[in-house]
């Protein structure tokens, strides 16, 4: 027996809607989950201009919707595109801190907050190459 949901989803422009909804959604909250592990306020920051913090936080954008691109891609099922985008993400935050935890010259997070461009750069190419790869494992 088909689902009220499952009917939703047989149609294109309804199933568009329900995937973008539910990436934005989720999106939020992953954002929100890198607010609370960094040493600093990402739209504060960006508010005062700080351009290293907007990389930063833009590859996180980035690489969060590009794991839901490769998930949505992948699978038939929003509850299974919802699953391996949250999986993605832990993948994602797990390599935030090991990029931390490797770079032991420096802080990241000082760094980013204190408006280090390259090391906001390099944060966010990071950010954006590993959702490629992470992208690349989601399965059906």
């Amino acid at each position: 027996m088909e689902t009220e949901i499952d009917r939703i989803l047989s149609n294109p422009y309804a199933s568009s809607l329900v995937f973008v909804s539910v990436t934005v959604l989720s999106l939020i909250v992953f954002l929100s989950c890198f607010e609370l592990v960094a040493r600093y306020k990402c739209w504060d920051e960006i508010k005062r201009g700080n351009m290293a913090v907007a990389m930063a936080t833009g590859g996180k954008i980035f690489g969060i919707c590009n794991i839901f691109r490769f998930s949505i891609e992948a699978n038939d099922s929003i509850y299974q595109s919802l699953i391996w985008g949250a999986f993605g993400f832990i993948i994602l935050l797990i390599a935030y801190f090991l990029f931390e935890f490797l770079t032991p010259v420096f802080r990241i997070d000082e760094e980013i907050a204190n408006d280090n461009r390259a090391v906001g750069f390099i944060a966010m190419t990071i950010s954006v190459s590993l959702s490629y790869v992470i992208g690349a494992t989601v399965i059906i």
